[in-house]
Parts: C-alpha cells; sequence; structure tokens
C-alpha cells in the first residue's frame, strides 16, 4: 500500500482516469463488434453505416488518450479490408 501522499494522490487519480476511459474503450469496443456482426450476417449496407459510428468513437478514444493512435488506425483498418473482403466475395457470388 501506499504511504506517502503523492502515491495515494496518485491512486486516487489513477482510479478517476481508469472510471473516465473505460466509456471511451467500451463504446469502441461496442462499435466495432457491432460492425463485424452485420459483415458476418452479410448486412454490407448497415455495416457500412455502423463503420463509420466505430471509427468515430475509436478516433476520439485515440484523441483523449485511451488508447493509441496505432491501435485506433489499425482497428479501423481491419474493419475496412474486412467490409472490402465481404463487398469482393458478395460481388463474386452474383457474377
Amino acid at each position: 500500500m501506499a504511504n506517502t501522499e503523492s502515491a495515494k494522490k496518485r491512486i486516487r487519480q489513477t482510479e478517476k482516469r481508469t472510471e473516465r476511459n473505460r466509456h471511451y474503450r467500451a463504446s469502441a469496443r461496442t462499435y466495432v463488434k457491432k460492425v463485424r456482426r452485420l459483415i458476418a450476417e452479410n448486412k454490407l449496407d448497415e455495416a457500412e453505416v455502423a463503420a463509420r459510428d466505430a471509427y468515430q468513437t475509436l478516433d476520439k478514444a485515440a484523441r483523449k488518450h485511451v488508447i493509441h493512435p496505432s491501435n485506433a488506425a489499425r482497428r479501423k483498418g481491419r474493419l475496412m479490408a474486412a467490409l472490402a473482403a465481404a463487398r469482393a466475395a458478395e460481388s463474386g457470388e452474383t457474377k
């Protein structure tokens, strides 16, 4: 356990920040899951709309330093790749 006043204050600050950051991290995860679910269900138009929301939440989390900017970029890139692959598979099946 912390002995000094500054260490105790650091613990209090960390708890506050963790609580505040949890919202941004959780909402980003939720939107990413929603996009992946829509892609799996082959609802690509809805997935594209949901992807915009996911990008916004990922960017906001990165801007608030909740996640690293590279982490946000990687997640967005993977979502785009999954969406593009699903579009390609859909157009390949109809031909």
